[in-house]
């Protein structure tokens, strides 16, 4: 009837605001609606994606580091020239350190569990490991709460 129409028409306007307006998201909050992401293996070949886009791939979340058009061979796991996983999902959780790509270093201010000690990036773009020798620049060790 005319009311369900309505209601369908209203629906799709509120998602298609809301995926309009996650574009601005932070990384915290993409994360908090992923589903407002595209799904990467449902994207046609050929599909634009724009630099600062994300994409879900195998339920994580990339960041697009450059245009260009899908390629079914360039994965977000086969690509790190184009893609950056979201490294801190969740600011309240700290997270076990992963060895970042180049293009996707910690930023300044990140914490990360590593070798049973919390760790917190002194700079942005921090691909070291925690720890190890000559790092003592880039990575301070802080204590837990």
């Amino acid at each position: 009837d005319m009311f369900t129409k309505k209601a369908k028409d209203n629906l799709q306007a509120m998602l298609g605001q809301a995926k309009f307006s996650a574009a601005n998201n932070t990384d915290a909050q993409a994360l908090r609606v992923p589903s407002l992401y595209p799904e990467w293996e449902k994207l046609e070949e050929g599909t634009h994606l724009e630099k600062g886009q994300r994409v879900n791939y195998n339920n994580v979340l990339y960041n697009v580091l450059s245009a260009h058009d899908k390629q079914t061979q360039w994965t977000p796991e086969a690509a790190p020239s184009l893609f950056a996983k979201v490294l801190i999902p969740d600011p309240g959780v700290i997270p076990d350190w992963e060895q970042p790509s180049s293009t996707n270093g910690y930023k300044k201010g990140d914490k990360v569990k590593h070798n049973s000690k919390v760790w917190e990036s002194l700079v942005d773009n921090n691909v070291w490991e925690p720890g190890s020798v000559g790092t003592d620049s880039v990575w301070k060790e802080v204590q837990e709460g």
